[in-house]
Parts: structure tokens; sequence; C-alpha cells
């Protein structure tokens, strides 16, 4: 049983839910050791593992969202919240995310579930049996739903479920809407932007003629940016191919396994019309929550002085039911 969400008194606005739970969210998590994980191809992933459980303790993924690492404090508060139910994390650092450039000339984007399969094979070869679970914010949660959806029942039989917060689950339009008017979408937009320009001048030093670096220095929109690094370094036609090929919302009756989607109406990144009631009512498997408040991975409830965070609790609970 998911309980409703109750905004904060003072805020019930969406940007005030985002800016507050991006600035004030508490940041410590529970004890975890950082691993380093050798690739197929060449190149490596970080982990950050929850420390102090059995170890046949359930296992959940976690992925992060745009730009954000295994350490941020909305990935920290999850594994907090599941550690408290005795549910471990391994919180995935999309590659360039750990905070060291990653090998390869590719990054991470939206659709990329490559990696997160591997991490979910490993961890289900190393201790077979063992309960494993899947969990993601924004982009993070796009890349979940997709892996779900397009996998199937082609899963480890450890595999329980998953549960994914505030997903873009249409590329194409939370592109248009952050890429819009407005001095507070301009807010957002600039704030990504400067850690992808700054990354893709980084990439461009390690790998010249990859992309056109001078004119992914001047990109101040998702589109320019997607058009001229995303789409050709990860081999998609365009950024309308990257968004079509990408966007989760297609995985939806794909999916086998339980799977929780928290979604807020009025979040200022992903329109609320694209959230896609219909197929999710028409698949058993996925359950699609969505509040009228709770901006963009925020969900902030108690007070403004006693914050509280309902979405990470409530996937929390899902997620260890599952286990269980």
């Amino acid at each position: 049983m998911i309980p409703p969400f109750r905004p904060a008194r003072l805020l019930r606005d969406p940007d005030a839910q985002t800016i507050f739970a991006n600035l004030w969210r508490p940041r410590p998590g529970p004890r975890a050791r950082v691993e380093r994980w050798e690739l197929p191809d060449g190149d490596f992933l970080d982990l950050l593992r929850t420390t102090g459980l059995p170890p046949e303790a359930p296992v959940a993924v976690l992925c992060h969202g745009l730009e954000g690492s295994a350490s941020a404090p909305y990935v920290r508060g999850l594994a907090r919240a599941l550690a408290a139910r005795g549910v471990a994390s391994a919180s995935l650092n999309f590659r360039t995310c750990g905070g060291e450039p990653n090998r390869l000339p590719r990054t991470y984007h939206s659709g990329e579930t490559g990696d997160l399969a591997l991490v979910v094979e490993r961890l289900a070869a190393e201790r077979p049996g063992r309960p494993l679970l899947v969990a993601g914010f924004s982009l993070g949660g796009n890349v979940v739903v997709k892996y779900l959806g397009e996998r199937g029942d082609d899963l480890p039989a450890e595999v329980r479920g998953g549960a994914a917060i505030s997903v873009p689950f249409d590329l194409a339009a939370c592109s248009r809407r952050l890429d819009g008017p407005g001095r507070l979408m301009w807010l957002y937009r600039e704030r990504f932007m400067r850690r992808l320009r700054r990354k893709a001048a980084q990439k461009a030093l390690r790998h010249p003629g990859t992309f056109d670096a001078q004119a992914v220095a001047r990109a101040t929109t998702f589109a320019e940016f997607d058009e001229l690094m995303t789409a050709p370094l990860h081999g998609f036609a365009s950024r309308h191919d990257y968004y079509a090929r990408a966007s989760s919302a297609q995985f939806l009756p794909g999916v086998r396994r339980p799977l929780l989607c928290l979604s807020a109406e009025d979040d200022p990144m992903v329109p609320g019309e694209t959230l896609p009631a219909a197929l999710a009512r028409s698949n058993p498997a996925v359950r699609l929550e969505v509040t009228a408040h709770g901006g963009h991975t925020a969900f902030v409830d108690g007070s403004v002085l006693r914050p509280a965070f309902w979405a990470e609790r409530a996937a929390a609970g899902y997620l260890a039911a599952l286990a269980r």
C-alpha cells in the first residue's frame, strides 16, 4: 500500500519542490564502498555498494539521472531507505559520471541499457538466488523502464522487479520542454548544459575528430547537443532517431516483472500529457502512480524545517516487498 503524497506546506509549486529538493535534500547515505568493474569493451564502470548488510541480502541496482552520480543525494536517499528495510544497493555511475573520464569515445544516454544489463547479470552470477531489483531516477528511470520492457521475460530469474521515478517517457517532448522559454527553464537547462559542454571538451581532447567539438561548445539547447554529440557518438542517425528509439513509453507493453513508476502531473521537465497512463493500465505488471504535485525527482513532504521524501520511501517499500 503506497500512501498518498501530500506536499510540504509552502512547497506546492513544482519549481519550489524541484529546487528545494536539489538544494536541501540530506546527503548522508548508508556505509558503502566503491568498486571498479572492467568491461569487455575496454572501458569501466564504478559502483557504490552498500556495506554492513548480510551477503545474502537482496540488492537493488540504482541508476541516477542526467549528469548525476551514484553519490547524488536522491540516490543516497533511496539507498538509505532500502538499507533500513534490509536491502543493499549497488548504485551505478554511468560512464563519465563517476568523477573520472571514461576511456572510450562513447558516454551514456537515456536509452543505454547494456551497462545496466551487464551489472544485473554479474550480480546474479555473484550469488545465484539472491533477489535483485532495479530502480532509477529521471534519465536513469527511462533506462530502467526500457531495460525491463525490451527484455521482457529474458531476464535473470533473480530480478524481481523495479521502480522508476520522474521518468521522461517521451524524450522529444521533454527536450522541447527543457529548451522552452522562461527564466527557470533556462536555469534548469543551463545547469545541465554547463556540465555536458565541459565533459564534451574533455572528450574532444581525448578523442579528437569524433564529433564537431567547436559546435558542441556553442550548444545552448538539448536539441543542439543531442544532434551534435549524443546521436553521432552512439550510432543514431539524428536526435529525432535517438528520441524515437530511446523513449521508454513504447517499452511498457513488454514489461513482465512488477514495475512501479512514480510521476508528478506538475513535473516542470516532463509534460503531464506525455505520461503513458493508458499503456500502464493495459499491462498488469506496471503500476503508474501520478500525483498532482511533486516536481521533478522531488516529492518533498513533511515540512520545510523537517523535509521528508515520499518517492524514496514509496519506492523502497515497494522494492523491499518484492524482495520478500
